[in-house]
């Protein structure tokens, strides 16, 4: 009887005993430094109980004058705390274990992208997070006058996807 009473209460009560991972997204409106337009992800899985912290973002792998010309070596990569720190955040939420894999799955299969792989106007820090964005079920167009604008372009995402993301229970920054 304690047994299935322990269970019931675990299944009652489902936030009480849930691991989540959060993922926030972050830009930072031009400078030197990029990317400009990043995702960090923190928390615990669910089925694994396997901690995550991390960040993705999409640049040129050298800032060169060749970005404006065309296409360019590309990659992920990891933002520094103090880089986060000084960005601005747009909206945080919990993700469910599935959303996290998917959003794994757009970060793997643009770092493993043939070269060149970055391009300023079709293939940059901005696609990159829309499409993260669009793997957790967010709307996420990408209209050409904001895909090099990356504090604009996450306050038009946030504006599309208020409603969703006040009932997926996110922290909004705008």
């Amino acid at each position: 009887m304690l047994l299935w009473l322990l269970c019931a209460c675990a299944v009652a009560l489902p936030g009480a005993a849930r691991a989540a991972v959060q993922v926030a997204f972050y830009s930072k409106e031009f400078g030197a430094t990029f990317p400009h337009a990043f995702v960090t992800v923190k928390g615990k899985l669910d089925a694994t109980g396997e901690e995550v912290d991390a960040s993705y973002g999409f640049t040129a792998r050298s800032v060169t004058p060749a970005v404006l010309a065309g296409s360019v070596a590309g990659e992920v990569i990891p933002s520094a705390p103090g880089y986060i720190a000084k960005s601005d955040r747009h909206f945080a939420m919990t993700l469910s274990d599935e959303d996290y894999a998917r959003l794994m799955a757009v970060v793997d299969r643009w770092a493993a992208m043939s070269q060149p792989s970055y391009n300023l106007n079709r293939r940059n820090c901005v696609f990159f997070v829309a499409e993260l964005a669009a793997a957790i079920g967010l709307k996420a167009d990408t209209p050409r006058p904001l895909m090099k604008k990356p504090r604009s372009y996450l306050r038009a995402l946030v504006a599309a996807n208020r409603a969703l993301l006040v009932e997926r229970g996110a922290e909004v920054d705008d």
